[in-house]
């Protein structure tokens, strides 16, 4: 696990609704369940400031970082498909997106992953596609300084039209069985920890259980189920997630909590 995306997760289901801000200290002690040393934490904080994720923040408990609003943007975003509370009708349009120019292959693969994060498939090198409008998807466009049209349309062959669409956009074959995978990857970790286990190793476990679950961001486009297969195997994985997030989770706030409190966030001051 890499300690940037780790430090996305912690903030995105813990620090986020605790006020989004803490203590370095407290984030090296948060990821030290996940095997993740100081100086990799540290380096990865410096990174994030540079990208605009954090803020630095001086509080009682000696310097700290706060969630740049771009990042809480982000989190929100990322939260409500991690949980699936946003809005799941689809009226029938997609939102299209045409790069108008070539651009470098990092340049490419930078805005690819940025994309496909807010639910884009690729048609082909400059034509994306999504059935939601991505939120923050001309913000993204515009950090990349790439010139785009962008549209909505609707398939003139209907449902079936639209399903060849996005079989175009998105390998659904390789999505299904990427779920299958990770219900029976994750499934022996997370029965293994009972009334019995300590704190710290729900934490981990729920952790890990999340970090997992978060990959599927960056995978799969959450499609309207009109547009999927039968017996859709995200439908059983995310049933298995949702159970055992919710199972774990009292305790791992408790671990959270009693690490939050060694460090004071009172009387922040931005840096």
């Amino acid at each position: 696990m890499q300690a940037r995306s780790a430090l996305f997760d912690l903030y995105g289901d813990y620090l986020r609704p605790r006020g989004g801000r803490a203590p370095v200290a407290a984030l090296v002690r948060l990821l030290a369940p996940l095997g993740i040393a100081a100086p990799a934490v540290r380096t990865a904080v410096s990174r994030m400031v540079r990208q605009g994720w954090l803020q630095p923040l001086r509080l009682e408990a000696g310097p700290g970082y706060l969630l740049t609003p771009k990042a809480v943007r982000r989190l929100d975003e990322a939260a409500a498909r991690i949980y699936r509370t946003g809005k799941a009708d689809w009226d029938g349009r997609f939102d299209l997106i045409i790069v108008v120019q070539p651009l470098a292959r990092r340049d490419r693969q930078r805005l690819a992953a940025n994309l496909a994060f807010l639910g884009y498939g690729a048609l082909d090198e400059r034509t994306w596609v999504a059935t939601r409008t991505g939120p923050d998807v001309d913000l993204v466009l515009a950090e990349a300084g790439v010139a785009y049209e962008r549209f909505t349309a609707t398939h003139a062959a209907g449902t079936p039209g639209a399903m060849r669409l996005v079989r175009r956009a998105w390998d659904l074959s390789a999505i299904g069985k990427a779920y299958d995978q990770f219900v029976a990857e994750l499934e022996p970790m997370v029965t293994a920890i009972t009334a019995d286990s300590d704190d710290e190793e729900a934490y981990a476990a729920r952790f890990r259980l999340v970090h997992a679950w978060r990959s599927f961001l960056f995978r799969d486009p959450q499609l309207p189920p009109a547009l999927l297969p039968d017996e859709w195997p995200g439908t059983s994985a995310a049933s298995f997630f949702d159970r055992h997030a919710a199972r774990l989770r009292p305790a791992a706030d408790r671990y959270v909590e009693r690490c939050l409190d060694h460090f004071p966030l009172q009387k922040g001051l931005h840096l």
